[in-house]
């Protein structure tokens, strides 16, 4: 099985890559950075269309968008959340995936049964608002939606889409207080991703089988 896993130079998406390469799967890795990983802006359409160009005529059967950040964290309503943040996680949480899917749709379509799975996060649904993260809670609502419409529109190409939350992970972006680690958290997802069909596409699942709330 060939699995292209975009941010996969650290936290989750290091771990998949790790797990899925220990069983045997052929795995493509991206990073910004390149290196060991296949070099890959998910903002930038010149960089998705070098990635489309290397894995021309290689089919993909598992895509994962793991790729985002989380920038606003720490910001205050009064002072912070920057017009240029809202770009710039707008660009790497929604766009990003948007031309991932794009760019590598040739690919999936030569798959029989390909998946699709976007990483969002619980902090997506609208029964969860605590305030604060403004910007990333509204760039994981719109990854949800766009996941959703995905899954209407891939359908009909026999590609199926699921939506995972990946829970509370310690990692650099989840910090040392979450409540699992990364291992608890792959181990879960490659589970979902497993039994994602096309009977089940559209799905927003968190990492340990619970339908989330959209």
């Amino acid at each position: 099985m060939h699995i292209v896993i975009t941010g996969a130079n650290r936290g989750i998406g290091r771990e998949l890559y790790k797990r899925y390469t220990a069983a045997g799967h052929d795995v493509t890795g991206t990073s910004r950075s390149g290196g060991e990983f296949a070099m890959l802006d998910v903002t930038n359409p010149d960089s998705q269309a070098a990635l489309a160009r290397e894995l021309d005529g290689r089919p993909i059967d598992l895509l994962i968008c793991n790729a985002g950040v989380y920038l606003d964290k720490h910001e205050s309503l009064a002072t912070g959340y920057p017009a240029e943040m809202w770009a710039d996680t707008f660009g790497a949480n929604v766009t990003g995936v948007f031309l991932t899917v794009q760019s590598l749709l040739p690919n999936l379509q030569m798959d029989p049964g390909a998946k699709l799975a976007i990483i969002s996060s619980q902090m997506a649904s609208h029964t969860r608002a605590p305030g604060g993260s403004y910007i990333y809670r509204s760039s994981k609502a719109a990854a949800l939606n766009l996941g959703r419409n995905l899954a209407t529109d891939l359908a009909p190409l026999g590609i199926a889409v699921g939506i995972y939350h990946p829970g509370w992970v310690k990692t650099d972006m989840g910090g040392e207080a979450a409540a699992i680690t990364v291992e608890d958290s792959a181990a879960g997802l490659i589970e979902r991703f497993d039994e994602l069909s096309l009977e089940s596409t559209g799905c927003f699942k968190t990492y340990d089988g619970e339908d989330h709330a959209y």
